[in-house]
């Protein structure tokens, strides 16, 4: 086969089931509302050519988390790992009390329980 076959057989078009399917699948992988639409553009499918938009299917199934909290919270976390090793990084030290800080405003706006 030619490329030019290839790349029309591999844009055809999903149904709305197909793709909210497909969403879930990749939600279900671990993978946030963004990555999933890069993924999905990637494959050829791009999520504008759809009624719903990716956040939408998931808060209807209840996988959404918000990608701005979890960005933040891995990034505590790693911070908090640094310094478990490097006990005398002061620097590491402030930057988790502000990232601490940030994640604290983060939920405060989305109205997410603090823990």
């Amino acid at each position: 086969m030619s490329k030019k076959t290839e790349s029309k057989e591999e844009k055809k078009k999903l149904t709305q089931a197909e793709f909210e399917k497909k969403v879930i699948e990749l939600a279900d992988k671990g993978l946030t509302s963004e990555k999933i639409g890069e993924k999905l553009r990637q494959e050829g499918s791009h999520p504008k050519e759809y009624k719903k938009k990716i956040s939408q299917i998931l808060k209807e199934k209840g996988k959404y988390t918000n990608s701005d909290l979890k960005n933040v919270e891995e990034k505590l976390e790693r911070i908090k790992k640094h310094i478990a090793k490097n006990k005398q990084d002061k620097r590491a030290m402030r930057e988790k009390d502000r990232v601490f800080a940030q994640l604290r405003k983060l939920k405060k706006y989305f109205k997410v329980a603090i823990k």
